[in-house]
């Protein structure tokens, strides 16, 4: 089934930016709703073939984001199959070339040391060029800078930057994100979102109803 226009770019004229969900179909690739992906150089329709990298099905691992992500132009998601395994004395992938090399292709995935899913929280902004590596999970909230390279794991609600990313700061203090996480505002129906956007943008957790 055809997906509507209005489906896949959240403003009218604007074809720079797209719903993901709407325009990703790898069965490894799940995007939550109203997470939106912005790219002025490439169609942002193609996102998996120039965003989400050496995402190979042999691997079977997954790229998960969350709902209400926005993703800046440029950012790139970088799975397991682009590593080269440390097990070995050379870092060639011999068993990628297993035809030049008379090599069992069962042993393909040798080549590389499966360093796991990506995995997005809700409410993530990540930068403009941004670099998320294999195996990182980003919690609720978090902000990644731009060209940020992202190694490890980042907390909720944490502001990172550089390479390899480092924390900058919390966005707010432990209570409050606490409160956030128990709230789980990307979860609420779209009129209880409709009728708290205020206070949301405000801020105001005190006014939350």
């Amino acid at each position: 089934m055809k997906i509507s226009e209005s489906k896949i770019y959240p403003r009218t004229g604007d074809k720079q930016t797209v719903y993901l969900k709407n325009v990703v179909h790898g069965e490894n690739v799940h995007i939550g709703e109203y997470t939106i992906y912005n790219d002025f150089v490439h169609n942002p329709i193609d996102f998996e073939k120039n965003n989400v990298l050496y995402h190979y099905p042999i691997n079977h691992d997954k790229l998960e984001i969350g709902k209400f992500c926005s993703i800046a132009c440029g950012a790139k998601f970088l799975f397991t199959s682009g590593n080269h395994t440390m097990k070995s004395l050379s870092t060639y992938t011999f068993p990628i070339f297993f035809e030049e090399w008379d090599l069992d292709v069962k042993d393909i995935t040798s080549a590389w040391d499966n360093k796991g899913d990506i995995v997005i929280g809700n409410d993530v902004w990540i930068g403009y060029e941004a670099v998320i590596m294999a195996g990182v999970h980003i919690g609720d909230g978090a902000i990644i800078g731009t060209r940020a390279v992202v190694t490890k794991d980042v907390p909720p609600y944490t502001i990172v930057g550089g390479v390899p990313a480092k924390e900058i700061k919390k966005r707010f203090d432990q209570k409050t994100v606490d409160e956030l996480l128990d709230m789980k505002w990307w979860d609420w129906d779209r009129q209880k979102i409709q009728e708290n956007i205020q206070s949301i943008q405000q801020g105001r957790l005190d006014k939350i109803r």
